[in-house]
């Protein structure tokens, strides 16, 4: 049996309990068996960008990150928008992929979880930053899914069906883009 994807995620919110933390939360109860996720933990720990410590040894917390990236199959990013993009915490993560080619070809989507006529910004620049790193946005994976706190349980997944539905398919989505094809039988 081939082992199933790994999918890292990651959040573009330091926030404690937020919506885009739930989103992900309720993808990694969804995801297994089919997949595996991993989700990533590090944001408040990546120090500032600076190209000067883009060297070998990068920080601790950046080799961190890109061992994590390294290891994932795909990764699905859910973000919110602040003052019409990136929070800059997220944005820093962002720069810290773009040295090293870990994140280069691997396929990713991200969830916009804002309520309608809000994130595009973030969502815009995300595809911009993601162009520069060399990832293959996986178009179709990509979505809207707006979440409201009365979606969330008390255990920091969402409960709403049409949006675990949803969810669903965004996994099914991405681990179909990087399915390795299947061997013919050998004769």
């Amino acid at each position: 049996m081939p082992t199933p994807p790994s999918i890292l995620l990651l959040s573009g919110s330091l926030r404690t309990d937020s919506s885009n933390e739930a989103v992900l939360r309720t993808a990694q109860a969804l995801a297994f068996p089919r997949v595996r996720t991993v989700m990533y933990d590090g944001l408040a720990a990546l120090p500032h960008f600076n190209p000067d410590d883009d060297a070998d040894p990068v920080p601790a917390p950046v080799a961190a990150l890109r061992a994590a990236i390294a290891d994932a199959t795909a990764i699905l990013i859910c973000t919110p928008e602040y003052a019409g993009t990136l929070p800059g915490s997220f944005k820093n993560l962002l720069d810290w992929t773009v040295g090293g080619t870990e994140i280069c070809d691997k396929p990713v989507a991200f969830v916009n979880a804002a309520a309608p006529g809000r994130g595009e910004g973030a969502a815009a620049t995300l595809r911009t930053v993601l162009g520069y790193t060399g990832a293959d946005v996986v178009e179709s994976a990509c979505a809207r899914i707006p979440v409201e706190r009365r979606m969330i349980g008390t255990d920091g997944v969402i409960t709403d069906p049409a949006v675990r539905e949803r969810l669903g398919q965004v996994l099914d989505l991405l681990a179909e883009f990087h399915a390795p094809a299947a061997k013919p039988d050998e004769v």
